[in-house]
């Protein structure tokens, strides 16, 4: 009899082959979506150490092929599929990149760049040798360029640029022979350039700009095919390599803000025939300018500025018909004769000449007529700071399209013509600080785009032409007809050190907007009005016209009272007592001199380095205080010098060390204006100084060193922007950033209108900006500030012209083309500092490019798409507390809204339309007591 086989042992039979079948059916799965497991598991590694912010790996998974996840390209017609290509730039990925990369045999597009990766570059990728695009710029990448990357011979293009890369540049370079393009902008990289660098053959771009190389210039250069060099923005030194003639195919080169110097070599123009961009700025060569530098057929760009330059200005740059910029300030440029003037009639024939600076050399005599024959397409003309003399050509009036003539700081006489009125395109018109005569000509009324006009220190006198009430954009003027109460803009009126004459009129106290009055140094007479802008001694400087009485009490001025019975008894009464206060106050006044005499003998018994009331340290007790200036104790790298952490022995306090290299052009300067600085102004919110020593080191040299108080939480660009080697990187809440830029807007109003005299900081950005224990913002580093010597005025005496001031990124647009140093460049870099905070993205991010700045990038995401441009850690704060602490959504909303429109309000490319630091404090202090209310209210339960 056959049994029945049990239900338990049938059901295995059954289900058996069923699973069988289902792990086969899995495997040829498998097989199919990640038939290159090797490829498959390298990226999966490399996503595990990845900080997707915005989920761009979401589908990184097992159900979808490796080679359709975003940002992989695969082989098309190779079996198994191999990568090629791994594209994942601006994610607003983090991170380290994983060594696991290496495995990916066929890649040969690698491209990370505009993230937030940190660490360093792993050496594993030279296992890639197919590998012929490298991009991993604008991350946060440290530690050295890996000397193995000489192993790369595939590579065709390599951008590191934007990270924080140190150590040298790998002479084995040199091994990639395909390379064509090399950018390492904007590390800090340090050492010589190695010859080898500059013996690559197929290279054609090579930028090392921005970063802190030193040594010369190597003499021998090989690159036969290279287009553009920048070397610019480094600590270079020695002369420019005489023998160019290995590097004819250069069209672009930089080397602009080093210290190199000597001769330009003679042939410059010769060697290089095809260059089209040419910048040496901000160096030391000295010598004329080479004649053959007139060679080039497509020269177009020239900026030698800021050189020791003498000798004449070559007649053969008038061949350079395509040129359209040329700066050749601040430099010892000569012209004295009509030989010597010979080069502005052959510039002519440079017909798309757009801007040409000559200010500050030592050009002299009569400005020749031919100036007139200068391109019509000319929009900037500046001739400021020289030796000029004799009367203005009225052959300048052809120039019909400046939209700036700067002519200050000459000797130019006689009156101004007729010829100014055909610049109708006129937006700047410089005139101060000359020996004009006579009377301002009507036809300045035809200058209808004016916003700036400068009269100030010259001889005019008589009335002034009711036709200038035509100025309606005019915000800043150094002259006053009465028609002048239309001018609803204007904010600035100065018409010091003239002869004008008369009674004040009567409609300035009808400006509303008027928040300088300068009119000192004149004839004007008779009484002075107590209300409208007269009301507010603070803003307006009458000194110096004998004729005025009355006024405000704060003016100081005589009375205006009627002689009556009563006045003339007082004035019997003032002529008995003045003898006898007389007298009193002369016996006071020896009083007083003698004991000043004994506390000077007792102050100058123990020399001080930095004034009276400051500690005084030598140069032993620093060398102490830093253990000789050991490189452990540095913490900082600045424009003009190096900063060290130390503490000194005697106050046991911990400090930070300033130490000036004196062998940089401009750090002598530097040192003069922050000590300038910090002397006479005092605010919480900027960087307390403790004393400054300024003596010989123990070999003889000269000394300069600055001490502050050390800020324990380092700088707002470190909390900004975080390097790799950090564990667990601290960040910054939305509180904290409102408050730094509270503060930060405290300071520069204090800077700007209550400290004295009005003083513009010049270099406003986040390494600049201190923080106490208490994240208290401290604003640092004056070595570039602008002083005024008139009270309330908001530009400087000179111009930059063409040149700028300050740190690229946060120059306020105007300064690149010709305008003077104002507090409206420090609000431009306020609204600078603001948008990167709220976004955490430098404005020299490698993602702004093609036209896309900070400020655009953030304009286009303005209102409703204002979380696409935020700081992924602000958002996430921001979603946790709409969804962890209750507080309403349009709160946050409207908060951070608020923010961007006070950052925009300060980065207009005008002057004239930013707000300035008055405006911006009251509200920036609203935003932060709004969202204080609410973060209160969060607190305490009732939202």
């Amino acid at each position: 009899m056959r049994h029945s086989k049990p239900p338990a042992k049938l059901a295995m039979v059954v289900v058996l082959p069923l699973l069988l079948l289902c792990y086969g059916v899995g495997n040829v799965h498998c097989s199919t979506v990640h038939e290159n497991s090797e490829d498959f598991q390298s990226l999966l590694e490399f996503k595990k150490g990845i900080l997707d912010h915005n989920g761009a790996l979401n589908n990184w998974n097992t159900n979808t092929h490796f080679c359709r996840w975003y940002g992989v390209n695969c082989t098309s017609t190779r079996r198994p599929l191999r990568v090629t290509q791994l594209n994942l730039s601006g994610k607003n990925l983090g991170g380290n990149i994983s060594s696991s990369l290496g495995n990916l045999a066929f890649l040969e597009k690698l491209d990370l760049s505009n993230n937030s990766f940190y660490g360093p570059i792993p050496d594993a990728l030279t296992n890639c040798s197919n590998l012929a695009y490298l991009l991993l710029s604008g991350n946060h990448l440290t530690g050295v360029i890996p000397p193995t990357i000489g192993f790369l011979t595939s590579l065709k293009r390599v951008f590191l640029d934007n990270n924080y890369l140190t150590g040298g540049i790998p002479a084995a370079l040199r091994n990639i022979t395909n390379l064509q393009i090399l950018s390492f902008t904007q590390n800090q990289l340090t050492g010589s350039i190695p010859h080898e660098v500059m013996q690559m053959p197929n290279i054609l771009e090579l930028h090392l700009n921005q970063n802190n190389l030193s040594g010369g210039i190597p003499e021998v250069w090989q690159m036969p095919n290279i287009e553009l060099l920048d070397l610019s923005q480094n600590y270079l030194t020695g002369r420019l390599p005489q023998d160019l003639s290995n590097v004819s195919s250069l069209g672009g080169l930089s080397l602009t803000s080093n210290m190199l110097g000597n001769t330009l070599p003679s042939n410059i123009g010769y060697a290089l025939p095809n260059l089209t961009v040419l910048l040496l700025a901000s160096n030391n060569f000295e010598g004329p300018i080479p004649a053959s530098l007139g060679k080039p057929a497509g020269l177009e760009t020239i900026d030698i500025s800021d050189n020791r330059l003498t000798g004449q200005i070559p007649n053969s740059l008038g061949n350079l018909t395509v040129l359209s910029y040329l700066n050749l300030e601040k430099n010892m440029l000569q012209a004295t004769d009509n030989e010597g003037w010979e080069f502005l009639h052959t510039l002519g024939n440079c017909r798309s000449l757009s801007a040409f600076s000559l200010s500050r050399n030592n050009l002299q005599g009569t400005i020749p007529n031919s100036i007139g024959n200068l391109s019509i397409s000319l929009t900037r003309l500046l001739m400021s700071e020289n030796n000029l003399s004799g009367i203005v050509p009225p052959s300048i009036g052809k120039l019909s399209s400046l939209f700036q003539l700067s002519l200050d700081h000459n000797n130019l006489t006689g009156t101004i013509k007729e010829w100014v009125g055909n610049m109708t395109k006129l937006e700047l018109l410089d005139l101060q600080l000359n020996s004009f005569i006579g009377t301002i000509p009507p036809s300045i009324g035809r200058l209808t785009r004016l916003t700036k006009l400068y009269l100030s220190y010259n001889n005019f006198q008589g009335g002034i032409p009711v036709e200038l009430d035509n100025l309606g954009q005019l915000t800043t003027l150094r002259n006053i007809p009465s028609s002048f109460s239309n001018l609803y803009t204007l904010s600035m009126l100065n018409i010091s050190h003239n002869n004008l004459s008369g009674p004040l009129p009567a409609f300035l106290n009808d400006l509303k907007t008027i928040t300088k009055l300068d009119i000192p140094y004149n004839n004007f007479q008779g009484e002075v009005p107590t209300n409208g802008v007269f009301a507010n001694a603070t803003i307006i400087s009458l000194d110096d016209n004998p004729g005025l009485c009355g006024g405000a009490t704060d003016l100081h001025f005589r009375s205006c009272h009627v002689m009556n019975k009563k006045g003339r008894a007082v004035n019997y009464l003032i002529k008995i007592l003045i003898p006898i206060f007389g007298f009193m106050s002369l016996v006071l006044l020896v009083y007083f001199v003698l004991l000043e005499r004994k506390r000077s003998r007792a102050y100058m018994s123990s020399e001080q380095s930095f004034g009276e009331h400051f500690e005084k340290v030598t140069f032993s007790d620093l060398t102490q205080a830093t253990r000789d200036f050991s490189e452990s104790n540095l913490i900082g790298r600045g424009s003009y010098g190096l900063v060290y952490r130390g503490k000194l022995k005697e106050s046991k306090m911990e400090v930070a060390v300033k130490v000036f290299d004196l062998e940089m052009r401009g750090a002598e300067r530097s040192f003069v204006a922050e000590c300038e600085a910090l002397r006479s102004i005092q605010h919480r919110n900027l960087l307390p100084i403790i004393t400054a020593c300024s003596t010989v080191d123990n070999i003889g040299n000269v000394f300069k060193a600055l001490i502050y108080e050390l800020m324990p939480n380092g700088s707002l660009d470190a909390w900004l922007h975080h390097k790799g080697d950090e564990e667990a990187p601290k960040r910054l809440s939305l509180t904290q950033r409102i408050s730094i830029a509270v503060n930060i807007a405290d300071a520069l109003d204090y800077l700007h209108h209550d400290c004295g005299r009005p003083t513009v900081h010049c270099d406003l950005k986040p390494s600049n900006i201190l923080l106490d224990d208490d994240m208290n913002a401290l604003l640092g580093d004056f070595g570039i500030a602008r002083f005024f010597a008139d009270p309330q005025s908001t530009w400087a005496g000179s111009i930059s012209s063409i040149g700028m001031k300050g740190t690229i990124g946060y120059i306020p647009p105007e300064y690149g083309s010709g305008g003077h140093v104002s507090t409206s460049g420090d609000v431009y870099s306020f609204g600078i500092v603001l948008l990167e905070i709220l976004i955490g993205k430098r404005p020299t991010d490698a993602m702004f490019m093609d036209g896309l700045d900070i400020i655009s990038f953030v304009e286009n995401s303005f209102q409703s798409q204002i979380f696409d441009v935020i700081d992924v850690h602000l958002v996430e704060e921001c979603k946790n507390l709409t969804q962890d602490k209750n507080v309403p959504e349009k709160e946050i909303n409207k908060c951070l809204l608020d923010l961007v429109q006070v950052a925009l309000s300060c980065t207009r490319s005008l002057p004239s339309e930013r707000s300035n630091m008055k405006q911006i404090v009251s509200e920036m202090h609203a935003i932060k007591v709004s969202q204080l209310g609410w973060m209160t209210c969060k607190k305490m339960g009732y939202v």
